[in-house]
């Protein structure tokens, strides 16, 4: 893809804290706390972790104006025996308009601990059709880094609506990830450690990897004093050195569909346009031993 310096495809995508700030008091932005908690169990792949929702920290501090999305229980299929399944896509679509995303906002998502949380978001958001949705850069960790005002309690948007555009190409399932594998037009990018890449976990149920697949651990795409993304020509010798050429296919995948959507993310601001991320991930795959896994000799 090169190596050049370069900027974003996307720009509007990503927004920084001082954009935000100096916005507060527009009407037609509306903000929102994404935050989940995992608490890795890793000693029982039937539950790798211990979700626990991010709005009792949200009502001690959030950016000023935002409201709070619960994405387990407003954004995933509570039937399934996954966590964060995508739910059927009239529910999705229901769901986010109720909480506030539509005409004529600028929806901001952010985070407090990781910024995949928003990046979830972002993309569930995005397949709907709605485009005018960014990513606060850094989340709260940055924004309180550099002192903004925070305040406490709960805020709640009025329904909006958007024009529906549905794209079913992005989210995928395992049956999509297994014909992948061999198909040279295609390439699949594990988003998680590389202890657990390589085969040293048992979180999922069955160590190891989707065969054939690389590894960008999603970790390595932000900065760690400041949770900001990495800078655009940092994030392509990253996926550079997996050889990942913009007429390929890339299928995103991780534990659970969180941190492939980073990956994901970051590979369209690449100019990468051919994109997948496979919903269930490891937590589906590792306890299928139907499907075959791959670990390092």
């Amino acid at each position: 893809m090169g190596n050049k310096r370069i900027t974003w495809k996307y720009p509007e995508a990503i927004v920084t804290c001082q954009w935000l700030k100096d916005r507060l008091l527009t009407e037609k932005i509306r903000i929102f706390d994404c935050t989940t908690f995992l608490h890795y169990t890793d000693n029982d792949p039937n539950k790798p972790y211990v979700i626990e929702s991010g709005f009792e920290n949200y009502k001690k501090g959030h950016i000023p104006g935002a409201a709070f999305i619960n994405l387990q229980e407003q954004l995933s299929n509570n039937n399934s025996k996954f966590s964060f399944t995508i739910p059927d896509y009239d529910i999705l679509d229901n769901n986010l308009k109720e909480l506030g995303v539509g005409d004529p906002f600028h929806i901001i998502l952010y985070s407090t601990n990781a910024i995949q949380w928003a990046t979830r978001v972002w993309w569930l958001i995005y397949i709907l059709g709605y485009k005018k949705v960014s990513i606060l850069d850094g989340g709260l960790y940055e924004w309180q880094r550099l002192g903004y005002d925070l305040e406490s309690g709960e805020n709640f948007y009025k329904s909006a609506k958007f024009k529906t555009n549905l794209d079913k190409n992005v989210f995928v399932d395992k049956e999509h990830t297994f014909k992948s594998i061999n198909d040279k037009k295609c390439i699949l990018i594990n988003a998680l450690t590389k202890e657990i890449y390589n085969g040293e976990s048992v979180r999922y149920g069955r160590p190891g990897r989707i065969p054939k697949s690389v590894n960008i651990p999603v970790n390595e795409l932000v900065k760690k004093d400041t949770q900001e993304l990495l800078a655009p020509e940092e994030a392509l010798a990253l996926f550079d050195r997996e050889n990942i050429q913009k007429d390929r296919r890339v299928l995103n995948y991780c534990g659970g569909g969180i941190a492939a959507t980073l990956n994901a993310f970051i590979l369209r601001q690449l100019g990468i346009e051919n994109l997948e991320i496979y919903d269930n991930s490891l937590s589906e795959w590792a306890m299928d031993n139907e499907l075959p896994i791959e670990i390092n000799n």
